[in-house]
């Protein structure tokens, strides 16, 4: 998928958050670091996602391997504070 959105300003602290805006008029906060060198407010940017099914099955195995570890290491029962 694939949209443009104009960058309207920047907020937090030290500026660190873009907020983007979709034609629809829907904001999307974004941290700056993920925008091109030198965007300022009033450009327009490309924003292009997709889906990575590689990447989602290894998180999935992963996230299974983690879990089959803390079971094995569970005594189970409530937790005594």
């Amino acid at each position: 998928m694939q949209t443009t959105v104009s960058l309207d300003r920047f907020e937090g602290k030290d500026k660190s958050v873009a907020v983007l805006v979709t034609d629809g008029g829907e904001s999307i906060d974004v941290p700056r670091s993920l925008l091109p060198a030198g965007a300022k407010a009033g450009d327009v940017l490309r924003l292009s996602l997709e889906r990575d099914e590689g990447a989602t099955r290894k998180l999935a195995d992963d996230t299974r391997k983690v879990q089959a570890e803390l079971r094995a290491t569970d005594p189970g029962g409530d937790i005594k504070l």
